[in-house]
């Protein structure tokens, strides 16, 4: 039987795993800040038993946030942490006679080696055998999560806070791989079954609009472009955005463009994604990670971060239940409005459209201060945005100076922190392109960085309010089901909604102010209690 170690304030012990969430509820009764080495390893058990810890200090996401990249092992974390080369952290046993006795004939039986990295027997799991060596194990986790804490307040002013928030969402990811999204299963055999069936009807649909051109292979890019040259359209490539600027030339077109919807979800999401996805008691279920190695942003697998709009219906709340679904506002601009300190982009956060002022500010049309604004965190320079760019660079100069100098050192390749942070190597955004050798690359990796800082602080802003919002609607028997870029959805008692979406609301007040540490930046949400996503608006 597998067993886990507690050590803590006045708690010393070793307890079976299958033990393990009844004595650690007990401990949770006093709130602890719970230190453990990953929340896949420590929470994942808990959450299995109906535990929800409050607090936590996870070593691997403070690992990734500190240091950047998706390597965290105990290995590693350790190494940084003390300041030790990763680099030379020893490599795990294979097996080898001659290896085995290397790596722990030096050192005898202590974790700690003499070259001040953890032995590798130890993080690959295999040395803690008994109670001694796994409260060992355990004491290990405490020093490092001591020292990562240290390094982390003498790194960056809001590191820190930053860590407890996205520990709190690795264990969250552990509560969502377990609970599952709620869905109607009827509704989504209604929508993919009939998608299912033979190729050659969805073919078809296209095709009769080109005769003569029937036996083109619509899953062949070049195949699909000769299709297009036959009624006159050239273009350099079959994506969606390069089509939809014809779909009005031609017919063959949006007929297209709705194959390629339906095409996706017969290949991606049909009858077999389901078998295979959804359980008995109709949950959609897959794994979620806290962060996704680059800006931080929460990622999911089986679908669930890509689900297509079209399958939204088939999301439901079951009996008994409804939806609250939020979805934050414009965050990109208000986000930059905190980092850049500009006043100016603060002042028009205050509005409920953030675009309306500024375009007023421009003297332009709202569309147009709405492209220009994106396009001058996405790097886009061209038409009509790049007119607009300049006007903004006027009107808002202190926001596109701090855009501008994440852009510098993009193409320097040189590290970049976001607002709460997090480590952003630009350097490794090319791999194997050295800076400097190709222009083209060196942009490339500017934007990327112009980017990043601006994704990442909205990733850590949007994980401070879904770990608020988790604290906070524990009391309704509600929990969150999806956390989709900037939009959370809530499953709750349908008699507790009304409390549940005040509750979302308000710790989005919360978690903003914390967040953002006093600014005047004001930050919105599209808040509503339905019973299908697609009820939603927006």
């Amino acid at each position: 039987m597998p067993r886990v170690a507690l050590l803590g304030a006045g708690v010393r012990r070793v307890v079976d795993l299958a033990d393990f969430p009844a004595v650690a509820s007990g401990l949770e009764a006093d709130r602890p800040r719970w230190t453990w080495w990953s929340a896949q390893e420590a929470a994942r058990p808990l959450v299995h038993a109906g535990v929800r810890v409050s607090r936590a200090w996870d070593v691997a996401e403070a690992h990734r946030l500190l240091l950047g990249g998706w390597h965290a092992g105990p290995g590693r974390a350790w190494a940084h942490a003390h300041g030790l080369n990763v680099d030379d952290v020893p490599k795990a046993p294979t097996g080898d006679l001659f290896e085995a006795a290397d790596a722990t004939s030096s050192d005898g039986d202590a974790l700690v080696r003499a070259d001040g990295h953890l032995r590798p027997d130890a993080v690959a799991g295999t040395w803690p055998t008994d109670d001694e060596r796994l409260l060992a194990w355990a004491d290990a986790a405490l020093t490092c999560a001591r020292a990562q804490r240290a390094r982390a307040e003498h790194t960056w002013p809001r590191l820190v806070a930053t860590i407890h928030a996205e520990s709190a969402a690795a264990a969250l990811c552990e509560e969502l791989r377990h609970d599952g999204l709620p869905v109607d299963r009827p509704a989504l055999v209604a929508i993919v079954g009939p998608l299912s069936g033979p190729r050659g009807p969805r073919d078809e649909a296209v095709l009769r609009h080109v005769p003569g051109r029937e036996h083109t292979d619509l899953r062949n890019p070049q195949q699909v472009r000769e299709l297009l040259q036959a009624v006159g359209i050239d273009v350099p490539s079959t994506r969606k955005h390069v089509l939809e600027a014809f779909r009005d030339v031609h017919p063959v077109v949006a007929a297209l463009l709705a194959w390629r919807k339906e095409e996706r979800i017969a290949t991606t999401y049909g009858l077999r994604w389901m078998d295979e996805h959804i359980g008995a008691d109709d949950r959609l279920r897959g794994t979620w990670t806290a962060c996704d190695g680059a800006g931080g942003r929460m990622t999911a697998e089986s679908g669930l971060h890509n689900l297509p709009a079209v399958l939204r219906p088939g999301v439901a709340a079951h009996e008994g239940h409804v939806l609250v679904r939020a979805d934050l506002g414009q965050i990109e601009p208000r986000v930059l409005a905190v980092v850049s300190g500009d006043a100016a982009v603060a002042q028009a956060s205050r509005d409920d459209d953030l675009y309306a002022p500024v375009a007023q500010r421009l003297r332009v049309e709202r569309p147009i201060a709405k492209v220009a604004v994106l396009a001058a965190m996405y790097g886009q320079r061209s038409g009509a945005a790049g007119q607009a760019l300049r006007g903004l660079e006027r009107a808002y100069p202190i926001a596109m100076a701090h855009l501008d100098r994440a852009y510098s050192a993009g193409v320097r390749g040189e590290p970049l922190r976001t607002y709460g942070g997090r480590l952003i190597p630009t350097g490794s955004f090319v791999t194997g392109a050295p800076i400097g050798a190709d222009p083209r690359l060196d942009a490339a990796r500017g934007r990327f960085a112009r980017n990043a800082i601006i994704q990442g602080a909205a990733a850590e802003l949007f994980k401070a309010w879904a770990a608020t919002v988790r604290a906070t609607i524990r009391e309704f028997d509600a929990q969150i089901v999806l956390c989709l870029h900037d939009e959370l959805l809530v499953h709750t008692p349908r008699e507790h909604a009304d409390e549940v979406a005040q509750a979302v609301h308000t710790a989005l007040i919360d978690a903003a102010r914390r967040w953002s540490a006093g600014a005047p930046v004001r930050f919105v949400a599209d808040i509503s209690v339905v019973h299908r996503w697609s009820d939603a608006k927006g």
